[in-house]
């Protein structure tokens, strides 16, 4: 349900009565009852149709009641401790539902990273915790859209600690695992392109050495595994149309690198999934919108598209 503060609510409350998704799949909201019931009265929308407290019971639409949080604990637009402490309840219920069988994938939606560091939680983002709850040996994020498909090479990291992070290991597992995604996606090899970290892509040492001593090791060694890989790619024009047609798969460097076109370009259809872990995970590419919480104008297309995306994983 992510956040209860947020929009996570509402846009569940849109998944559970939307009848395209029911054709796919049985939405199942890991979430609050009496919070969904709230936020319907406030956006105006249908509640719950069917809640329930054991997954065995889950054989159509539902929420299943997991008591994480009260009404008193907080107010719609405000995400404090106790709305970070409930919102990983519910990932980490789903997770452990996923991992036992009892689900098939898990959708989630979005959380505040300020309330889940208020709650003291470890973890900056669902990345983070989805690799460390399934004990996944590597892993990746990736962004998919109909414009632009990217991983990430680093993610929830401060842009002076990102050239320390990236080796060309790094590089190389986050290729393969968005190589490996892509395959299922579009049924057969994907074209690859690997961008740059520095201006012009180094331009050849001038800007920076981490494309010659790094980024570029990594491509080649994709390259003899056989994959269709391109690069590095100067940053600033990787995104261009033309270039975006031609491309399958971008390689970012860092969080923004990636983020920032595809939500120009495609931010209420855009998917955020974790790659290389033992369960089906995606999620919406937004966050929890708290400006506009309670008041019945969040687009829930993101989240569709999301569950839509996790049932062509499976």
């Amino acid at each position: 349900m992510g956040d209860p503060a947020g929009v996570g609510p509402e846009v569940c409350l849109h998944l559970l009565h939307g009848a395209e998704i029911a054709r796919l799949c049985t939405p199942v909201v890991f979430g609050d009852a009496a919070v969904l019931e709230q936020a319907a009265a406030q956006c105006r929308l249908a509640k719950p149709g069917r809640v329930v407290t054991g997954l065995s019971e889950a054989d159509s639409p539902c929420v299943f009641d997991i008591g994480a949080i009260g009404l008193d604990d907080f107010t719609t637009g405000t995400a404090n401790a106790a709305t970070g402490r409930a919102a990983f309840t519910y990932i980490e219920d789903a997770i452990n539902a996923a991992l036992s069988g009892q689900v098939s994938a898990v959708t989630t939606a979005p959380i505040n990273k300020e309330a889940l560091h208020a709650a003291g939680i470890p973890f900056p983002g669902h990345t983070e915790i989805f690799a460390a709850k399934t004990h996944a040996p590597r892993s990746c994020m990736l962004q998919y859209s109909s414009e632009v498909r990217a991983v990430f090479a680093t993610t929830h990291v401060g842009y002076a600690k990102v050239p320390k992070l990236l080796t060309k290991e790094r590089i190389l597992d986050t290729l393969e695992l968005g190589a490996q995604a892509m395959r299922r996606i579009l049924g057969g090899e994907p074209k690859i392109g690997v961008l740059g970290l520095n201006p012009h892509a180094g331009e050849h040492g001038l800007f920076g050495g981490e494309e010659a001593e790094t980024i570029l090791p990594a491509i080649e060694a994709a390259r003899a595994r056989g994959l269709n890989v391109e690069g590095p790619i100067p940053p600033d024009t990787a995104f261009l149309p033309a270039k975006r047609r031609a491309t399958d798969l971008f390689v970012c460097m860092y969080h923004d690198q990636g983020h920032i076109p595809l939500k120009a370009l495609c931010f209420d259809e855009a998917v955020n999934t974790t790659l290389g872990l033992p369960i089906v995970r995606t999620s919406v590419d937004h966050g929890t919108a708290l400006d506009i919480a309670g008041l019945g104008q969040a687009n829930p297309g993101s989240l569709f598209e999301a569950v839509k995306l996790a049932v062509k994983f499976l």
